[in-house]
């Protein structure tokens, strides 16, 4: 647990000194104005503008999380450093345990002030948001619990993806294809392939328990199953189990 702590302390030390994270932190909150101030454009609409706002949570995901991600491991392996760390008393799992709570603390900070937007729009128009609904509490906070939730499988793929190599480039790379196949696939494939009218009945259940997109609905609406959890929280425990096992084979090599 101390060593835990320890490279909690220093990874989130690293992340704030690191020019990626302020480009992350830029690009993220850019997209996020971007898509609010569209969203307040088409006003009204049949969607309130916060739902609208979380429906666009993968656009500003695909390139912060990578960001965040792709230096944790490859630049320990790069530079030579990850042997030199397990030589402490610490392990394999709390580093990678460390380094996926750094990124994901920060994930969770961009989040929160990119919450400000509608804030903001709320107080600046309080007429607007009497009308508008700007600040309706259920979307506002299960479209934030959703991303919370959601947001451990995407970094730890993101952890994942920087344990397999030692160029960082790559390891974005690979996280990005990774989020993008995860996050827009399904949406890619139902939309286009037809395939909601030809599969099994007894098949669609299992295909709404994955549906990202039907997920965020629910979270929105207030709507609390405890399928998502299950189904976020064990992928990124089998993800950083495997970056786990990785750390642990090329320590030994």
């Amino acid at each position: 647990m101390r060593s835990f702590r320890a490279i909690l302390r220093q990874e989130i030390f690293v992340l704030l000194i690191s020019p990626a994270t302020y480009v992350a932190g830029f690009l993220f909150l850019l997209l996020m104005w971007m898509v609010f101030w569209q969203v307040l454009k088409e006003m009204p609409s049949d969607d309130l503008p916060v739902s609208s706002f979380f429906q666009m949570f993968w656009l500003p995901v695909l390139f912060m999380v990578p960001l965040l991600t792709m230096r944790s491991i490859a630049e320990e392996r790069r530079l030579g450093t990850l042997e030199s760390i397990l030589t402490t008393p610490t392990t394999p799992l709390a580093i990678v345990a460390g380094k996926f709570a750094a990124a994901y603390i920060l994930f969770l900070i961009f989040w929160l002030l990119s919450l400000g937007y509608p804030i903001l729009a709320a107080l600046q128009v309080p007429e607007g948001s009497a009308t508008f609904s700007f600040m309706e509490l259920s979307p506002l906070i299960g479209g934030f619990m959703f991303v919370a939730v959601s947001g451990t499988t995407y970094v730890a793929a993101g952890i994942f993806a920087s344990s397999l190599t030692r160029s960082q480039l790559v390891a974005a790379m690979l996280c990005f294809a990774v989020l993008f196949i995860v996050i827009l696939g399904e949406q890619i494939l139902f939309t286009y392939s037809g395939l909601p009218e030809t599969m099994p009945e007894r098949w669609q259940p299992l295909v709404e328990y994955v549906r990202t997109f039907r997920q965020l609905e629910d979270f929105s609406r207030g709507i609390l199953d405890t399928r998502p959890f299950v189904l976020y929280f064990s992928n990124a425990i089998v993800l950083l189990g495997l970056a786990v096992v990785i750390v642990e084979r090329k320590a030994t090599r």
